[in-house]
């Protein structure tokens, strides 16, 4: 069966919109000193964050990664970012990430949520 047109452009436009990251959240300004977030950017004082859930800890090329960073091997999903940026230094001792990590549960959620969308 052949789809109208209108349907089929409007199926296409709502797939577009859920593949589109989620807006930065107002707690990732001070991630943003450090680190990009867009696709194609070059990395900062840390490596750029676009497509982090589609990579292993320490593998982004470009991007002079700790020791300890290569070798945790972390696959960046959920859980394993939601440990991490609560407290990096806890997670990879080691790590070259300064920051001492997100306390609120509210704002290192909108943090993670974000991250994982950056596909």
């Amino acid at each position: 069966m052949k789809l109208p047109f209108a349907v089929v452009t409007v199926s296409m436009l709502a797939g577009a919109a859920a593949a589109a990251p989620l807006p930065k959240p107002a707690a990732f300004a001070i991630c943003g000193v450090c680190h990009t977030s867009a696709a194609g950017a070059p990395n900062g004082v840390g490596p750029n964050l676009w497509g982090i859930s589609t990579r292993v800890s320490g593998t982004l090329a470009g991007y002079n990664y700790s020791p300890a960073m290569k070798a945790a091997k972390i696959k960046w999903n959920k859980a394993e970012l939601t440990t991490y940026i609560a407290n990096p230094k806890a997670k990879v001792p080691g790590t070259k990430m300064t920051y001492a990590g997100q306390k609120d549960p509210k704002q290192e959620a909108a943090i993670v949520d974000y991250l994982l969308s950056l596909k």
